[in-house]
């Protein structure tokens, strides 16, 4: 039976990846030992780190004015590693609150300075991203934070905040990096968990400007420092080099795919055909204004909660894993990440098309 798993993360990895991976593991280009058993210091693996480097400068357009990181911590560390690094001493910086993840990184950016909530939209379950030509923002903020994409509630940035006042504009991008075509030069700095779009937990992609990370000031510890690791070129210390290695594989498989431009118009073809049966359905039911749903996580529930167990249960009996909703918020979620296919899509949409049938 072919599985889709739908999981928000770790995620599915595609199946390319996952096969030359295989292939790879015992004996990795004729070495006799796998990627995770050679020195991280070696030719071998050197080639992979910086074959990895340059696909994602490929990818994304990244200049030279721009350090390209891999480090350890998942996004939550950098959570607390941006703000002891950009944060200016006595100053503020401004954080949009758009769900958990981006309220979790207002509570790490306190403990090192002001912060001041830009926007927000809690007080409505975080069902919107909030208008962006409402914001205001304040003229000498060290930094703007904003979370791309909200995993748990299904909302997503599809237009950013335009900055022209100096301020750097930082994205947690962990769940829609290279989803979407988007212009580097925008951004201060982006930073992304990989279990999602770029490969397997234990990496996070860092892509910073390089004079942003000289504020770093004297009393952050060297392993935090961002200019430590753009100085040693990601080997500071050992890095995670089997996440690594996937990373490079799965940003191969971007390229072939057309790059992200190739990628983004799969996966806007995968969110179309999901909301449509949403939208015609008055048994499903997506709680997200229209204008902020995701295109990575699209979450919806049914009349009741012992409708949407039975939907879970007899979704994976028919090979569609990894669907039930953030515990916080319960309900269904289909995580459609870049590795999804379309043919995933189909089969889901085509389950509950035939669910409804039955129990509506």
């Amino acid at each position: 039976m072919k599985v889709y798993n739908f999981s928000a993360g770790p995620a599915m990895l595609p199946k390319e990846v996952m096969e030359q991976a295989q292939d790879e593991f015992c004996n990795f280009r004729g070495t006799g030992c796998g990627v995770m058993e050679l020195s991280h210091r070696g030719s071998q693996f050197m080639e992979v780190i910086q074959g990895a480097e340059q696909n994602v400068r490929e990818l994304m357009g990244v200049s030279d004015d721009y350090a390209v990181l891999f480090l350890q911590g998942g996004a939550s560390m950098q959570f607390a590693m941006l703000p002891m690094n950009l944060m200016a001493p006595g100053g503020f910086a401004e954080y949009a609150d758009t769900g958990v993840w981006s309220s979790k990184a207002i509570k790490e950016a306190k403990l090192f300075g002001e912060v001041k909530e830009i926007a927000s939209s809690k007080a409505t379950n975080y069902d919107r991203i909030p208008v962006i030509r409402h914001w205001k923002p304040e003229a000498g903020a060290s930094y703007m934070h904003i979370t791309s994409n909200n995993t748990i509630a299904g909302t997503q940035y599809h237009a950013f905040p335009p900055l022209d006042n100096g301020t750097p504009l930082i994205a947690d991008m962990s769940s829609d990096i290279m989803s979407r075509v988007i212009n580097m030069n925008d951004f201060g700095m982006i930073y992304a968990g990989a279990q999602k779009n770029l490969g397997p937990s234990g990496v996070t992609l860092v892509i910073i400007r390089k004079d942003l990370a000289e504020r770093c000031p004297a009393t952050v510890p060297t392993m935090l420092r961002y200019s430590t690791h753009i100085k040693e070129e990601s080997m500071f210390n050992t890095p995670p080099t089997f996440s690594v290695y996937i990373l490079k594989l799965v940003t191969d498989w971007i390229k072939g795919k057309g790059g992200i431009a190739g990628i983004e118009e799969i996966n806007d073809t995968k969110s179309e055909v999901l909301y449509e049966v949403i939208n015609a359905s008055s048994f499903y039911n997506n709680p997200v204004y229209p204008e902020s749903r995701s295109r990575m996580n699209v979450v919806f529930r049914l009349p009741s909660e012992e409708l949407e167990a039975k939907f879970l249960k007899e979704a994976a009996a028919e090979g569609m894993t990894g669907l039930k909703g953030h515990r916080l918020v319960g309900g269904i979620r289909a995580s459609i990440y870049n590795a999804m296919p379309l043919s995933g899509v189909e089969a889901l949409v085509d389950f509950m098309n035939e669910f409804e049938k039955k129990n509506g």
